[in-house]
């Protein structure tokens, strides 16, 4: 048993620290220009501001509500980027991995996130499916 708080705490800090970098790189870039593209520069913001409170948040010990937030604000991210990079944002576009070195940077950040946070889901699924089998019972 303590040994999965152990493992909880660590991919609650690792998830955290991940998506932190995430709204750290979209803080960054929203100072640096993008806060003069319309409708792109207020939604780097947001997704600045979400990132570091959810990470917050999920750090402190929140529910597992709040890690679906974390994997919705990594998700979302990852969306815009290839969005940006083939149809468009708003009509705003860029090209492969600029910004250098932020583009890979968040790229790689956001998808460790994702990946850091299932171990949290499956342990959920496997939780309801025996409160399932137990209410049956």
């Amino acid at each position: 048993m303590k040994s999965r708080t152990v493992l909880d705490i660590g991919l609650r800090v690792a998830s955290a620290a991940t998506l932190s970098i995430s709204g750290y790189i979209h803080a960054q870039l929203y100072v640096t220009g993008y806060r003069f593209i319309h409708v792109v520069g207020v939604l780097f913001l947001l997704q600045a501001s979400a990132s570091f409170a959810v990470a917050a948040l999920v750090l402190i010990g929140g529910p597992v509500l709040l890690r679906l937030a974390a994997a919705g604000a990594a998700a979302g991210a990852l969306g815009g980027f290839a969005a940006s990079r083939t149809v468009g944002v708003f009509g705003f576009t860029e090209r492969g991995w600029q910004p250098s070195p932020q583009s890979l940077i968040s790229v790689l950040v956001e998808v460790a996130t994702l990946l850091l946070l299932v171990p949290t889901y499956v342990a959920a699924v496997n939780w309801a499916r025996v409160k399932a089998a137990r209410l049956r019972a």
